[in-house]
């Protein structure tokens, strides 16, 4: 992980002479005071807990999605883009728990 410059626009617009420290300034001035809490407490949960380091350094799923799977994802991509309202997971429990 580099933590110098960035090397391109991210997504979020930073030019590339913008450092991540300074992103993560200007993140930082923007939350509120509970956002900015939860964030400390999770860094030091990153730096000190095991499981939480373990976590970090394990790979990303490279396995292939199949054809089933990329049709489903197509599925709710075509749904939320015609504005089908969402279900919680609770309501979905509720919903099938009578059936």
């Amino acid at each position: 992980m580099t933590l110098g410059p960035t090397s391109v626009t991210d997504v979020a617009g930073y030019p590339d002479h913008v450092t991540i420290r300074d992103r993560l300034h200007e993140i930082v001035d923007h939350m509120s005071e509970e956002e900015a809490e939860a964030t400390l407490r999770r860094i030091a949960a990153q730096r000190t807990d095991p499981f939480l380091r373990f976590l970090d350094a394990a790979p990303i799923d490279d396995e292939p999605v199949s054809s089933d799977e990329e049709a489903a994802l197509v599925e709710v991509e075509a749904d939320h883009a015609a504005g089908v309202p969402r279900m919680s997971f609770d309501d979905i429990k509720r919903k099938y728990a009578q059936q």
